[in-house]
């Protein structure tokens, strides 16, 4: 039988001498990323081997719905706050405006301002006490 004795050279590249070939970075040692460390200790390839296993299933869609609840109070609760922040600030610029419209008013209502503001329509001050009139209980 005849061999093929035609050998295959091998494909050269073209290299692009515009772009930078970047340097490849030193690697770790084996052991040290984070990945490595849980593979080694929790051994999960062992567990999986066969597949899934189905009696896990309800814990952790157990676990799964009480994380989901936990996000979901974590997000009602900072909503809470923002709305508790935004409330109490609207609440202590309606307290200053409440305090100076009541000392505007209280300023207004003196006896001496109603006289002055009412004396341009020609009403003005009794300079006489105030008496009172007495009616017998059968005329009125």
């Amino acid at each position: 039988m005849a061999y093929n004795t035609i050998k295959e050279r091998p494909v050269q590249r073209r290299r692009n001498t515009q772009r930078e070939i970047p340097q490849v970075e030193e690697e770790r040692a084996k052991g040290t990323s984070l990945f490595h460390l849980l593979d080694r200790y929790t051994r999960m390839d062992v567990l999986f081997q066969d597949g899934v296993p189905v009696k896990y299933l309800p814990f952790l869609l157990y676990m799964m719905v009480v994380a989901l609840f936990y996000i979901g109070n974590t997000h009602y609760a900072e909503k809470t706050i923002r709305k508790i922040d935004k409330i109490k600030i609207e609440t202590e610029d309606l307290r200053a405006d409440y305090t100076t419209l009541k000392s505007d008013y209280m300023e207004a209502s003196k006896q001496s301002e109603v006289a002055r503001k009412v004396a341009p329509a020609g009403l003005v001050e009794s300079s006489s006490p105030p008496y009172q009139i007495e009616v017998n209980g059968e005329e009125y």
